[in-house]
């Protein structure tokens, strides 16, 4: 099913609700609209960050610990 054909589906559901349980359906999907813009913002500074230069030397430096250093009690 395209996404047009999915909003006419919806429509016709929608008409068929009550004002106050299209009113739920409405706030439901801003809910998923501001969660989608959120991890779509998240995702957004992720890749920034990653091809910042800001932490570049981070590449650069020498590896400190190995497994070896790891003590277990």
């Amino acid at each position: 099913m395209n996404k047009e054909t999915i909003i006419q589906k919806t429509l016709q559901t929608l008409n068929k609700l009550p004002q106050e349980k299209a009113e739920e359906v409405a706030d439901f999907a801003d809910y998923i609209l501001k969660k989608y813009e959120e991890q779509n913002l998240q995702k957004g500074i992720y890749k920034l960050v990653e091809d910042s230069a800001a932490f570049h030397f981070l590449h650069e430096e020498e590896d400190l610990y190995n497994i070896n250093d790891v003590q277990i009690p």
